[in-house]
């Protein structure tokens, strides 16, 4: 980090000046008085504990801090009210939907002052540049916001893998903490995309970061052995506790994504140590930041499930800050500590009532008392949708040679709002072309590339998303560069990809060749400029058409942009083909070359 305000060490002049405010020679900035500390270190719940900052750094901890005080020095006095650390959130995804000044908004009210952020999403679209400008947004903030580099385990061999040479300059920042989520599969299957990188990561003292869903017993250790620290995929408590016996840093995910603290809670009850247990939100929409908050919604779960409250506050800051070597500087409250922490009513509501983060007050009462910082993104940035030509219905033709009028084709079947399967359906050939047949449930979904080889595609077909007509179509499909629309009618479909082009990103949705709703997504073709409850209504108003459009789906929206997802079972499309996650292999859509 270049930024002073983002400095992660103390000098030598600091230290001094802490020494001195410790031993009553010199006033601190900032006091909190009369306070329940939870001390996480301990795991005690300490009565009548004051605090003194001088900076950004804690000075004393003590009952009695009256010699730090003068005229200068403000004081919040919590009147017994409990005190915790800023809550981090470890794994989250900052990149899609909203821009960072409108997540801090209102992810700063609630408490969480430190977050570890995936950058995985702009570097397919924009390279390294898209990565730099995306971290650049993050410095100078009111909270820190630290990032793992990108793995890339794409199922688009364009993407599979991160260059060793881009790798090894963001390994060495010190905003980088390590390697992001490590798809497992990808892993096994295609080992030598990823050594290198692994290996650099942890030559650096940073982590690797995993994705191990559906992995267990010798597959699970072998995923670890190449350093895999950490994983967010269990939905059990089984799972989990099989992931915490390896050492494996487990964080159970209450977010956008997924809700699994429910079952993962189970734990509580066996009598295990639960320091590798970490709470996170792995990304968070619009909607759920406004009404439900942000990482104080997961920790309040965590003691309603039953979890002690000093437990579920560790698991939602020191712990996080140990896994990430940051805990000599976050996850705590104790003397050279950078400020962080969170005034709430007791231990067990974690409502907050005042913020303190790198020292200073940023909220109080559910009110922003400093504003967070907009960030002016690069031209490059907002010119990431590069298609060359207009699209036509003739691009989603489905070339299938042969003499037959019955094709077998290989179809991805919606299995849940997000998992798929690989099934084999017989339909009818209108000449060499597959048509689409929302009778049958059965549309067609195409890939298109958008960044670097603009006029490749993919078209295959896709049964119960539940489209009845038209298309909708997406920039921020997951791990990749493609826009990925799904539709009843071809023409409808390049109706959607050229609007797409036209907004230089974006959601839409086309009936007889006319959008319908659409909503700008200029920023990487990923995050939109409104404000955030302006977002959350227009993509509530967008899920609510492709509901009335037949789409099953509590978010339909999400199931669309998943599908190009390298992460979620199991049958995918990218702009190659269609792609086995099991086996990693592409299939075409013929089902008869391949039987």
């Amino acid at each position: 980090m270049t930024i002073e305000n983002d400095k992660l060490y103390l000098t030598g002049e600091e230290m001094t000046s802490l020494s001195q405010v410790a031993l009553g020679k010199e006033k601190a900035d900032l006091v909190i008085l009369n306070a329940c500390l939870v001390n996480v270190y301990t795991g005690e719940i300490q009565g009548n504990q004051s605090v003194a900052v001088r900076g950004k750094w804690i000075a004393l901890v003590s009952e009695d801090v009256s010699d730090t005080i003068d005229q200068h020095t403000t004081v919040i006095d919590a009147q017994g009210k409990t005190l915790i650390p800023g809550l981090i959130d470890g794994h989250t995804h900052l990149s899609v939907w909203m821009s960072i000044y409108e997540y801090l908004r209102h992810i700063m009210k609630g408490g969480t002052t430190t977050i570890i952020n995936e950058i995985m999403e702009p570097f397919p679209v924009c390279g390294c540049d898209g990565v730099d400008d995306l971290m650049a947004s993050f410095q100078g903030q009111p909270i820190k916001i630290f990032s793992t580099a990108p793995a890339m385990g794409s199922i688009s061999t364009a993407h599979q893998g991160m260059p060793n040479d881009i790798m090894e300059k963001l390994i060495k920042r010190d905003d980088i903490v390590g390697i992001g989520e490590s798809y497992w599969q990808a892993v096994l299957q295609d080992h030598d995309s990823f050594l290198d990188n692994f290996e650099s990561a942890l030559k650096h003292g940073k982590t690797v970061e995993g994705h191990s869903a559906g992995a267990r017993g010798k597959k699970l250790c072998a995923y670890a052995a190449m350093g895999i620290s950490s994983c967010h995929e269990p939905v059990t408590m089984e799972e989990t506790l099989e992931r915490l016996r390896l050492g494996i840093y487990v964080m159970a995910r209450e977010g956008s994504i997924r809700r699994d603290l429910d079952k993962i809670s189970q734990i509580k009850d066996e009598n295990v140590d639960l320091r590798r247990l970490i709470l996170t939100t792995d990304g968070i929409s619009p909607s759920d930041l406004i009404k439900k908050g942000y990482l104080e919604y997961p920790v309040q779960k965590a003691i309603d499930y039953g979890f002690s409250p000093v437990t579920a506050v560790q698991m939602a800051t020191l712990n996080v800050a140990e896994h990430f070597g940051l805990d000599h500087l976050i996850g705590g409250i104790a003397p050279a500590k950078i400020a962080d922490m969170v005034i709430i009513p007791d231990p067990e509501i974690i409502q907050a009532e005042a913020v303190i983060s790198n020292g200073k007050i940023i909220a109080q009462d559910g009110e922003l008392c400093v504003e967070p910082r907009k960030h002016r993104y690069k031209p490059k940035s907002l010119n990431s949708v590069n298609l060359p030509r207009k699209f036509k219905a003739d691009d989603f033709k489905i070339d299938i040679k042969g003499d037959q009028a019955v094709k077998k084709v290989h179809v991805i079947n919606m299995v849940t709002d997000l998992v798929t399967s690989e099934i084999v359906e017989e339909v009818n050939a209108v000449g060499d072309d597959i048509p689409c047949s929302a009778n049958r449930n059965l549309l067609k979904i195409a890939a298109v590339e958008r960044s670097y080889h603009p006029e490749t595609l993919f078209t295959g077909l896709i049964k119960g998303f539940g489209l009845t007509s038209g298309a909708v179509a997406c920039s921020a499909a997951w791990d990749c560069s493609s826009i990925v629309v799904v539709g009843a009618d071809e023409a409808d479909m390049a109706a959607a990809v050229n609007r797409i082009n036209e907004l230089q990103g974006g959601l839409v949705i086309c009936r007889q060749q006319a959008v319908v709703d659409e909503l700008a997504l200029p920023v990487f073709g990923l995050i939109s400029e409104l404000p955030a409850e302006k977002l959350a209504a227009r993509m509530a108003s967008i899920n609510h058409l492709l509901k009335d459009s037949g789409v099953g789906s509590a978010d339909p929206v999400l199931s669309l942009i998943t599908l190009t997802g390298a992460a979620i079972p199991y049958l995918r499309i990218c702009e190659q083909g269609l792609v086995n996650l099991k086996t990693g292999s592409a299939l075409p859509v013929s089902a008869m070359e391949t039987d």
